[in-house]
């Protein structure tokens, strides 16, 4: 078993494709068109399993979601084999984190905000 895909949910698809598969470097694994407006939108991060599912609010309930899906905490968690490296190039590319990098007893990490407002975590774990 494993977790295919988070819905995450986004104002526009093409605002979210660019910043997904531009500063973030994930991949657009599908983006089909479903009719009346709606498409079937995932990204993926390079060597990841999971995808996001890029959902587009329709709803007035959907569109207040969008930036605080989980109530202002850190939403998602991005693992990466070369902390600097990784953190580097998304700080090139425009990436806003909230925070310089520290060290925790569970690993390295920073977090940031996606485009809409969306905390994630930028982690290297510590071996066990």
């Amino acid at each position: 078993m494993h977790l295919s895909a988070v819905a995450l949910v986004v104002p526009d698809y093409d605002a979210a494709i660019a910043f997904y598969t531009g500063p973030l470097g994930f991949t657009l694994a599908e983006d089909i068109d479903q009719g009346g407006g709606r498409r079937w939108v995932t990204v993926v991060p390079p060597g990841g399993q999971t995808r996001l599912l890029l959902a587009r609010a329709a709803t007035p309930e959907q569109q207040a979601a969008i930036g605080n899906q989980t109530g202002g905490r850190v939403f998602l968690f991005l693992s990466v084999d070369d902390f600097d490296a990784a953190h580097a190039r998304m700080s090139k590319a425009g990436v806003r984190f909230l925070e310089a990098p520290r060290d925790e007893p569970y690993g390295r990490v920073a977090v940031f905000e996606d485009i809409f407002g969306n905390r994630w975590d930028l982690i290297r774990y510590r071996a066990a």
